[in-house]
């Protein structure tokens, strides 16, 4: 098993952070993972950064990483990522959506070329109004950037920590993960997929259909598509 870095983004999830924090530690020390926890609270509101501090007494290896104002969902992983210094990191929703114990199977698809292993949910807990925003927001990136991921915004991934130093990450929001895979691919790295069972949340609100998420999301994606296109025409040009 390598080393494993776990990145947990949280804004405004007081409720539910402590809980996510024990079950990936308690999930880590059941498969004998030589770990760090990186539960990073973007500008909360809450009491969730006490909460972290905390449960930070009692759980080992929490590495807590902290700003002011909230930096959106993909500023909260690219501080976890930046924390992160192990083999592998996994990066997974601090809503308790999701079942830590499913890393077992992610890190068994992590063979030797392939660099990135995402969830995809089998089962879909959220509303109809996620789902709907889900599936055009999917339809949209398979048009602009081709077949990604079955599941593109799953929050439960796993990738080798080397591959940082081959993408170039700048979004703040939700379309980190569409920035990370489609570069992955572009670039021709292998990237594969299980299913993992997708949780009812119980406690906290989610924030990812914010229309001014949703907006923000949009420009980003147009951004990026044309700057993705120059950065892999100048590399196929500096080619020999």
């Amino acid at each position: 098993m390598p080393s494993l870095s776990i990145v947990i983004p949280a804004y405004n999830e007081e409720p539910n952070i402590a809980e996510a924090i024990r079950h990936v530690s308690q999930v880590a020390h059941d498969l004998e993972l030589e770990h760090e926890i990186i539960p990073v609270n973007d500008g909360s509101r809450d009491r969730t950064g006490e909460v972290i501090r905390e449960v930070s007494q009692t759980v080992p290896h929490v590495k807590l990483v902290e700003h002011h104002p909230n930096r959106g969902y993909g500023g909260a992983l690219r501080a976890g990522f930046d924390a992160a210094t192990k083999e592998v990191i996994a990066f997974i929703a601090a809503d308790n959506q999701y079942d830590f114990a499913q890393v077992k199977s992610m890190l068994g698809k992590l063979a030797p070329d392939v660099v990135l292993v995402s969830g995809w949910r089998a089962n879909d807990e959220d509303n109809f109004l996620r789902r709907l925003n889900r599936f055009g927001w999917n339809t949209l990136i398979r048009i602009l950037f081709g077949y990604l991921l079955k599941d593109i915004d799953c929050g439960f991934k796993i990738f080798r920590r080397e591959i940082l130093q081959r993408v170039h990450l700048e979004s703040s929001g939700a379309m980190i993960d569409t920035e990370l895979l489609a570069q992955l691919r572009g670039r021709g790295y292998k990237v594969d997929e299980v299913p993992v069972k997708h949780l009812p949340r119980t406690a906290g609100s989610p924030t990812g259909a914010n229309p001014r998420v949703v907006l923000r999301a949009f420009r980003d994606l147009i951004r990026f598509r044309m700057r993705l296109s120059r950065e892999l025409r100048a590399e196929r040009q500096a080619k020999p």
